[in-house]
């Protein structure tokens, strides 16, 4: 009989230990969370903390707080130019209405979530980018942070009726068509090849201008000193003319004999010897006399 009742109450131990784990569930600071009954949602549970279910009865479905990424696949847009670009984005997002999520996407979760807001972020991608004025030039200039901000606003306010908050959005990439790139590549490198071809024609001209620059210096330093020199060679002319003729003046025997001195000197240099004169020639009379013609 006792063993009877010691086996009855460790069973109903057993039952009560296990109802009221089953009865309790946990809610840390990273999720939110919702009691169902039958489907029904029953409860909220925003904050963390330990709550309290039926056990059996009541299911808890338990949700992430944090703030998510989605990286979007990549898909075709053509801006308002007609240059088709090839884009990708990535979305960070939250669960802000736990309530409004259930509904929106039952029991598919995240999965389902994300499905449809990656369709939301291509659709407000392919409309911004393909708006009016919203070119390719615009798009890959400073431009793109405000067309970026324009598709977070936009895929914000649909995608609130998923109960999600869209925090940012940001394009990744954004690249040509892979059958446009030769072609692209080709006129770049045509543009290029130009651009150099004409900044080469600018150098050559510049260099000739330069050097014709360079060249009349050259030539009207060259005339100046040629001048200076004429005018330096002239007044020293003048000067020694000046000077002989003083000399002259003074001592006519003395300049005679240096004129003649000088004379000798010039004509009767190495290689320069050979001279056809008469005997009796003036050229000669310091030669025949230390005194020169006046004693002969």
């Amino acid at each position: 009989m006792k063993s009877s009742t010691g086996i009855g109450l460790l069973i109903g131990v057993a039952v009560v230990a296990f109802l009221g784990t089953s009865s309790v569930y946990v809610v840390d600071e990273r999720e939110k969370a919702l009691v169902l009954q039958f489907g029904q949602i029953k409860q909220v549970r925003e904050e963390p903390g330990i709550g309290f279910k039926i056990p059996f009865i009541q299911d808890v479905v338990k949700y992430d707080d944090r703030i998510l990424s989605l990286d979007t696949d990549a898909i075709e847009v053509t801006p308002s130019d007609d240059r088709r670009l090839v884009v990708d984005a990535f979305a960070r997002y939250r669960i802000v209405d736990v309530v409004r999520f259930r509904q929106a996407v039952g029991t598919g979760g995240l999965r389902v979530a994300e499905d449809r807001l990656q369709s939301i972020l291509n659709a407000q991608i392919r409309e911004v980018l393909g708006a009016n004025q919203v070119t390719s030039d615009t798009i890959l200039s400073s431009d793109r942070g405000s067309l970026m901000n324009r598709i977070r606003d936009r895929a914000r306010s649909a995608a609130a009726s998923l109960g999600l908050d869209v925090v940012d959005v940001r394009l990744k990439q954004t690249n040509l068509p892979s059958q446009n790139l030769d072609a692209t590549f080709a006129r770049m490198r045509a543009e290029r090849q130009r651009e150099a071809a004409d900044e080469i024609a600018r150098g050559n001209e510049a260099a000739q201008r330069v050097r014709a620059l360079a060249d009349r210096t050259v030539t009207e330093t060259i005339s100046e000193a040629d001048r200076d020199a004429n005018v330096a060679r002239g007044e020293a002319d003048a000067e020694a003319a000046r000077i002989f003729a003083e000399a002259y003046g003074q001592d006519p025997a003395f300049f005679a004999f240096y004129r003649s001195m000088q004379a000798y000197g010039t004509a009767l240099t190495k290689g320069n010897t050979r001279m056809v004169l008469t005997p009796d020639n003036a050229f000669f009379d310091y030669l025949y006399s230390a005194d020169g013609p006046e004693n002969e």
